[in-house]
């Protein structure tokens, strides 16, 4: 009992023997009353102190046996980068932990010495079960899926503990991370470098076996990408017909060889044949001859001497008459100076007035 508890009791005992002996002295009771009073006052507080003090120390007893009946020896054991196998060789998983357990009663397998070993190679066994079947690549989710495997105490193979793991961390080898990161770039570019590929066969697919086909599959193609340009198309046929030979390694069929045009340099080169050819069948004349004369001195076209050379010339064979033979040489080799456009006079190789052109 308690001191407040002591000092209640006293209070109520003097109190109720204030009240008893009021009402004795009021109803005048008899001795032998006031002698069974006293002793009440003084015996009812006495058993109070008494049992009190018995049911404290039951209490007390129950509660420490309830507290000694079941010790939990609950201990633990941190490990730090252990190497577990993954999916893909020579590539381990670097797991820490901390490792908890509870003693549970021997089974016969011999007195426990190292409970801590024990726990770990347990937890370490759980752990290895589900790491050899996960691929390196994806650590982090097997960091989360350990803590939840591992969360729980599971008794160990001997049966002597139960064991659990704790703040699971699970990490790589730099070296083997930087390679898988590598490989993943790898895998990335060969997909990228494929998908263009078949991008590509695609396209020749479609180009020389839909488009190119022949020149009326070009020509419908064509027409479709300039919005049905006809005009456009038509004037294309020639160009056409080139690439879809080309494609198709043949050559341009004869209906269509006229619709090709012809390069610049091939076509100066038929006019010149023209010419040569028109030429052959002419005599020569004073200008042709003269030409050949020109030529073989080294005075090309365009040049001034050439020009000037010839329109002397030109002006001697004036003076004798020959004006015909005078004007083709002026039109062949100074065709602006030939006539002057105010007169119709000639002008003089010094620059001066000529003579009148009495045969013009």
């Amino acid at each position: 009992m308690t001191t407040g508890c002591k000092s209640t009791t006293v209070f109520l005992t003097i109190l109720c023997g204030l009240v008893l002996t009021t009402l004795g002295v009021t109803e005048q009771w008899p001795m032998w009353a006031w002698a069974t009073l006293s002793v009440l006052l003084v015996a009812a507080p006495v058993l109070a102190f008494r049992v009190a003090a018995l049911r404290r120390s039951s209490v007390s007893v129950a509660f420490e046996e309830h507290l000694t009946a079941a010790p939990i020896d609950r201990t633990e054991h941190h490990v730090s980068r252990v190497a577990l196998p993954s999916q893909w060789n020579d590539y381990d998983f670097l797991i820490s932990a901390t490792v908890r357990w509870d003693a549970l009663i021997a089974s016969g397998h011999g007195r426990m010495l190292n409970p801590a070993g024990l726990a770990v190679e347990a937890v370490l066994d759980r752990a290895r079960a589900i790491t050899e079947q996960r691929e390196p690549g994806r650590v982090s989710l097997v960091q989360h899926e350990l803590n939840g495997v591992l969360s729980s105490l599971l008794p160990d193979s001997t049966g002597q503990l139960q064991a659990m793991a704790e703040d699971v961390r699970l990490t790589l080898h730099e070296h083997d991370q930087e390679r898988l990161d590598s490989l993943a770039g790898v895998r990335k570019d060969q997909a990228v470098w494929e998908h263009r590929r078949k991008y590509e066969q695609s396209k020749r697919k479609y180009l020389g076996e839909d488009v190119l086909k022949d020149t009326g599959s070009a020509v419908v193609w064509w027409l479709a990408k300039n919005d049905e340009q006809v005009g456009r198309t038509v004037e294309d046929l020639g160009m056409l017909a080139r690439l879809t030979s080309a494609a198709n390694d043949t050559d341009v069929p004869e209906r269509l060889r006229d619709l090709i045009p012809q390069p610049r340099g091939e076509q100066d080169s038929e006019e010149l044949s023209e010419r040569q050819a028109a030429a052959s069948e002419r005599a020569p004349t004073a200008a042709d001859h003269l030409a050949d004369a020109l030529n073989a001195l080294g005075l090309e076209d365009g040049d001034t001497q050439r020009r000037l050379l010839a329109k002397q010339i030109a002006d001697a064979i004036r003076d004798q008459e020959q004006h015909e033979t005078a004007d083709d040489l002026v039109r062949r080799f100074d065709p602006p100076a030939a006539f002057a456009p105010d007169d119709g006079e000639p002008p003089d190789s010094t620059g001066g007035a000529t003579r009148p052109a009495s045969g013009i």
